[in-house]
This record gives C-alpha cells, sequence and structure tokens, in this order.
C-alpha cells in the first residue's frame, strides 16, 4: 500500500484520471493506459482510492475539536512475491501513468525517482489476511483452465454418470495427462518458498507467544485494572449510527455488484484515550498472529467469502482503513460476519468512534443489526478503481479448483478421498 497526500487544487483532475481508467463504475479497464494491470502476472487484486473520510466530525462527540486531515491517494495490491521485484516491475511498465497519477499528491516533482518516492510513502499493514498461503495467480488461472476442461470433457462424455467414482477418475486423470502431454493444458509447478520467508514466519510463529509470556507477570497484575476501566467505558461510550445519507448510499452502490466479487474499504478515527489504542492494537496483533498461523486456509473464523483483507493505520495512530476483497453482496458480507464472527468483529472494530456499544468488548455491539449496518455503511468509502485477475471466480471456487488439481496429482487416493475427489466436479 502506498499513500500520498493530494494536493488540493489537483484533486478534480486527479479524480478525471481515475475515471479514465475504468470502463463504467465499478468497471475497470484491466488495459487502460495508465496502469495496464492485466499485463502483471503477479497481481492478484489492487485498487486506487481517495482517502476522503466523512466522519471526522464525529471526535466532537467526546468534546474534541476536529482535526484537519489531507485527502490522500491510496493504491493497494494484493501480490505473489517480494514487494520490491514488483514495485520495479510496476515502474517498468507503467511509469508514464504513475507519474500522471503521483503529480497530483504533495513532494512529487517531474524529476522524482519513482522508486525512491512509493518506497518512502509505502503503508505497513497492522494486521493481514490472505485467503490462501501459496496460492498465486499463475496457479489460480492453470486451475481455473483445469476444471472447465474437465467440466467439458464430462459434458461430452455423459457415460461417466454410469461408471463408478474410481473409473470416473481414473479416466478423467487420464484425460488431463493427455491434454497435458499434448500442451494444451499447463500445471506449472510452484517454485519453493524463500527460505528467508521461512525463516521471518518461524520467528514470527515463535516470538508473538514468548514475548506473551514474558510480559504475562504484568499483563496479569493489568487486567483487573484494565478490564474494570474497559466496562466504565463501554457504558457510556456515545453512539453515532445515523442513517446513511441516500445520495451517498448510491454513490457507493454503483461501484458495487457488477461481479461475483466486490471490494471494500472502510475508514474512521479510534476512540480517544491509551486504553482504547492499546486495545485495537492487541486485537488487530492477534487477528494478525491467528490469520498467519492459526486459521484452516481459505477461512476466517468461519467466513469463506474473503480474498485479501488488512487493516492500516493512517495519520499516526489518529484513524485507520480496512480494505477487503469478498465475495457476494455488501448485505451478505455484512450478514456473513454478524452472525459467524460478531465477536470479532466487536473485538476488532468497537474501539473506533461512534461503534454500538459492546459489552466485555465482544458481546452486543454489532448485534444490533440496524445501528451496526448504518455505522458501517457511513463509514465505507467509494472505490474509484479496482481489479481483479480472476473475476467471477469465488473464493469457494478457487478452493475446489486447488483440490481437484491435488486429487489428480496425488500418489493415490483412498475409497473414501475418490468419491470426495469426484463430488467435486
Amino acid at each position: 500500500m502506498f499513500l500520498a497526500p493530494i494536493v488540493p487544487w489537483r484533486e478534480q483532475e486527479l479524480r478525471g484520471l481515475l475515471a479514465s481508467m475504468n470502463e463504467g463504475p465499478g468497471r475497470v479497464n484491466p488495459d487502460n493506459a495508465l496502469i495496464p494491470f492485466a499485463k502483471f502476472e503477479n497481481l492478484h487484486f489492487a485498487r486506487l482510492l481517495i482517502l476522503d473520510d466523512k466522519t471526522t466530525e464525529d471526535v466532537r462527540v467526546y468534546g474534541l475539536k476536529p482535526k484537519t486531515y489531507p485527502l490522500y491517494l491510496a493504491f493497494l495490491g494484493d501480490i505473489d512475491g517480494d514487494e520490491d521485484s514488483f514495485v520495479t516491475e510496476l515502474v517498468n511498465v507503467a511509469a508514464s501513468g504513475l507519474r500522471k497519477l503521483f503529480s497530483c499528491c504533495t513532494g512529487f516533482e517531474s524529476g522524482t525517482d519513482l522508486i525512491t518516492w512509493m518506497k518512502e510513502h509505502r503503508k505497513p499493514s497492522i494486521a493481514n489476511y490472505v485467503n490462501w498461503k501459496g496460492r498465486t495467480v499463475r496457479r489460480t488461472h492453470e486451475e481455473a483452465m483445469l476444471q472447465q476442461a474437465i467440466e467439458s470433457y464430462i459434458q461430452a462424455n455423459p457415460s461417466l454418470q454410469k461408471l463408478s467414482p474410481k473409473e470416473v477418475y481414473a479416466k478423467v486423470r487420464a484425460f488431463v495427462l493427455a491434454e497435458k502431454d499434448s500442451g494444451r493444458l499447463t500445471l506449472t509447478p510452484e517454485s519453493p518458498t524463500p527460505v528467508g520467508w521461512l525463516i521471518g514466519d518461524l520467528l514470527h510463529l515463535v516470538g508473538i507467544p514468548l514475548l506473551v509470556l514474558i510480559l504475562s507477570p504484568l499483563l496479569i497484575l493489568v487486567a483487573p485494572f484494565y478490564i474494570i476501566r474497559l466496562r466504565m467505558l463501554e457504558k457510556t461510550d456515545p453512539e453515532v449510527c445515523p442513517t446513511v445519507d441516500q445520495a451517498y448510499a448510491e454513490e457507493l452502490s454503483r461501484g458495487e455488484d457488477h461481479y461475483v466479487t466486490n471490494q471494500f474499504s472502510a475508514m474512521g478515527s479510534f476512540k480517544p484515550g491509551l486504553l482504547r489504542l492499546l486495545t485495537g492494537i492487541g486485537v488487530l496483533t492477534t487477528v494478525n498472529y491467528a490469520a498467519r498461523h492459526i486459521v484452516r486456509p481459505g477461512r476466517l473464523g468461519r467466513v469463506r467469502t474473503i480474498h485479501f483483507a488488512r487493516w492500516v493505520f493512517i495519520d499516526g495512530t489518529d484513524r485507520m482503513i480496512f480494505c477487503s476483497n469478498y465475495d457476494g453482496s455488501v448485505e451478505s458480507y455484512m450478514d456473513d460476519f454478524i452472525n459467524k464472527t460478531g465477536f470479532g468483529l466487536n473485538a476488532a472494530f468497537s474501539n473506533g468512534i461512534g461503534y454500538p456499544r459492546t459489552n466485555w468488548l465482544v458481546l452486543d455491539g454489532c448485534a444490533d443489526e440496524r445501528k451496526y449496518v448504518e455505522y458501517l455503511r457511513r463509514h465505507t468509502l467509494p472505490t474509484q478503481v479496482w481489479y481483479q485477475a480472476c473475476p467471477g471466480l469465488t473464493a469457494i471456487d478457487l478452493e475446489r479448483n486447488s483440490r481437484i488439481r491435488q486429487g489428480l496429482e496425488a500418489s493415490s487416493l483412498t475409497d473414501q478421498e475418490t468419491n470426495d475427489w469426484v463430488a467435486l466436479l
């Protein structure tokens, strides 16, 4: 993620440039002249949006004077491989377009070195979620082609329905091997995971629990005071959940539901006080750890519709933005979280100003669905440009395709595994 303040008198020019990248609201031209996203083989999702927070006045409910923040241009990408390599490729392919966009940001001049400037404006996240670590864009495309080839083969051979699962598996496997030998199908083995990444991941796996263990005496000592103070704040925290302005809701809707997958960006201010800040940091650090090491691939809790998600602090720790790519409508997305991971939703977002009042951090809150929906919609930002490498494929589709390939590449399958594999078809 790169983030840069916009020169105020260049805002409309920037909006025009971003609009030129689209075929229509919410529908990017993947081969647009500024950033031809389709040329990047390692890019899953990308978005450019103007961070225009409509809720900065909400701090008044705490008797605070609103701060004046600049509008920001944010450029986000979910990529395979290391960031430096991607940034270099991005500049090599789209230097002219990037210069046009970034020229509308403060501190960017005609002679500015693009790579250096982008690295200086990088915004690391405090928490990330990746649906399926290790599944690259290339693998996604190849497995989709594999699934389509098998589907066509089955439709062309209705006699397969009369065969046993083992016989179906054998015939499909023979068909796929023949397609590979002819060059009509490609299933490229993935490159080994870099050793440096494995070491860093192991250190992260061990380091966070070790740190908690070292701090446990202090945490146990502080816990009663923390709990009492948190409960006191929860009882008095003001809620700010007015009905969303209809014109703004319609603006958001114009960028949604053009595909089976949607983008989501929400931004807001943290509640004042050190306790709320530390709570937010603690919760999101836990989310990041769990998403990286604990949860099953393809699932954030019981939610299976999210491809990528991230939480990023803005303006120090005053504000935060949450961005995700998910399957289905925004209504189903909100229902998924409320019904399946409401406690986590409360823990992660209740530290934001105006959130429906929680009870012991994880209870109530989003259980009042009307307030929660109004709160979230009001904090949602329209995304000016959004790209996805595999439109039409849900996260569940991608998991199915991977399981089909894994079954075909397995050295052997039990009877039950064969039955399960055939059921995928």
